[in-house]
């Protein structure tokens, strides 16, 4: 491992990919047409509920192997973005009483977005599968 830098980013889509795969394990273990049920009553047409849980599943498990990572993190991202202007805002930064606040979804929103942005290539699939396709890339950017 190269550097403090890789072992931050490295905790970060570890810590984001099991976060976001157990959300999603538990949409699927609740009963996801708790879940369709749910997105109807806010507004949002059911079969997104479909998206959304198995985006975090397959997406954590993905994002803890180091796969796609930068594109799992900005989809991680805008879901963040969708649950804090469609759920959460109202509530507030810390709830009010009946429902969590927003906090928790800028956490992840911020750590999806600082993966997306610094990529994390410590002990990924992404640098075992693509090793010499990067170095190509930067090279002709140079």
């Amino acid at each position: 491992m190269e550097n403090k830098y890789e072992v931050s980013s490295l905790i970060l889509r570890v810590f984001l990919g099991l976060t976001f795969f157990i959300h999603g394990l538990a949409k699927f273990q609740g009963g996801i047409d708790n879940t369709v049920g749910w997105f109807d009553s806010i507004g949002l047409p059911g079969f997104l509920a479909y998206g959304v849980a198995l985006l975090e599943l397959v997406g954590g498990i993905a994002l803890v192997l180091g796969l796609f990572s930068r594109v799992i993190s900005v989809l991680f991202a805008l879901l963040m973005v969708g649950a804090i202007f469609k759920v959460k805002l109202a509530a507030g930064f810390l709830g009010n009483g009946q429902m969590a606040g927003y906090e928790l979804d800028l956490a992840l929103l911020a750590m999806a977005v600082a993966i997306a942005i610094n990529h994390s290539k410590a002990y990924s699939l992404d640098q075992f599968i693509f090793k010499g396709k990067e170095t190509e890339n930067t090279r002709s950017l140079n």
